[in-house]
């Protein structure tokens, strides 16, 4: 008899942020990729989970409910995961719009700068690419590959409108404390992201603050920060999620769709402690 290997990538973004697919073609890339559950961690957006839930229950593909928040610890730009969250919270909702607005006016910030510099760009470039879409870095980057501004998308990044950059513009972002009691009051869970990117202090800042746990499993993880992290979850007594942080298009990360998941022990592990502080809040 042939055993069936579940594979769950808990960290997936679609076009409702700055991913290149749909909801939809993302299942059904996923389902190429023999994966049997799927997170849908939009930046600042729940909007696609709908569509996603609906053509997954057609394709049999499980769809975790999910998030992705920026935050500030110790001046460093930290993404923090919610998953399971109720995504039609009206609270959660009128955050997250809150966000998303915020991103606008930094996308206007940006453009502004760089038609300071003589790139002559504007919003509605921006917003061709972005639609309904909360604006990110990336629909800046297309728009100023199509206006032929650089050569490519990676050169938008390093020359002008990455970290440091004469056209950067920080992020509004919420402190990590608010953005765990956002998840928490989703009826979430709260898990951080790829923490290989950053130093070990905001780590444990993180832990004491209370997450419930750690993406061990990421594209840009090696192994032996897998296993670092794994050591971390086990230490701390804390949950562990793993994913590609699939976005698609000019990013050219097909290839980790599919091959950075996490097993059903994992996501059952998840759903237990999920169940746990449901009955516990009775």
């Amino acid at each position: 008899m042939k055993i069936v290997t579940i594979k769950a990538d808990l960290h997936t973004h679609t076009t409702y942020s700055d991913g290149a697919f749909s909801p939809k073609e993302l299942l059904d890339l996923a389902k190429i990729k023999q994966l049997s559950a799927v997170g849908i961690t939009d930046h600042d957006s729940v909007n696609g989970i709908d569509e996603a839930i609906h053509h997954g229950k057609k394709i049999g593909i499980e769809v975790i409910p999910g998030v992705e928040i920026s935050t500030d610890v110790e001046e460093t730009e930290v993404h923090i995961l919610g998953y399971f969250i109720d995504h039609k919270d009206k609270e959660l909702n009128k955050v997250l719009k809150f966000f998303r607005d915020e991103r606008l006016e930094r996308g206007k910030r940006i453009i502004k700068k760089l038609n300071n510099i003589g790139l002559e760009i504007t919003l509605s470039d921006v917003l061709e690419f972005s639609e309904s879409a909360p604006i990110c870095r990336p629909h800046i980057a297309k728009a100023m590959l199509k206006k032929g501004h650089v050569k490519n998308f990676i050169q938008a990044f390093q020359k002008y409108i990455g970290d440091g950059g004469p056209a950067s513009e920080r992020k509004i972002h919420v402190s990590a404390q608010s953005a765990l009691k956002i998840i928490n009051d989703a009826g979430g869970l709260s898990f951080i992201a790829h923490p290989g990117k950053m130093k070990e202090s905001i780590l444990q800042n993180l832990i004491h603050l209370g997450v419930d746990g750690i993406e061990v499993v990421h594209s840009s993880h090696k192994k032996y920060q897998q296993k670092f992290y794994k050591g971390i979850v086990n230490q701390y007594c804390l949950l562990e999620s793993g994913g590609s942080d699939f976005h698609g298009g000019m990013r050219s990360d097909e290839t980790n769709l599919g091959k950075y998941y996490v097993s059903a022990s994992v996501l059952d592990g998840i759903k237990k402690s999920l169940r746990t502080k449901k009955s516990n809040s009775i």
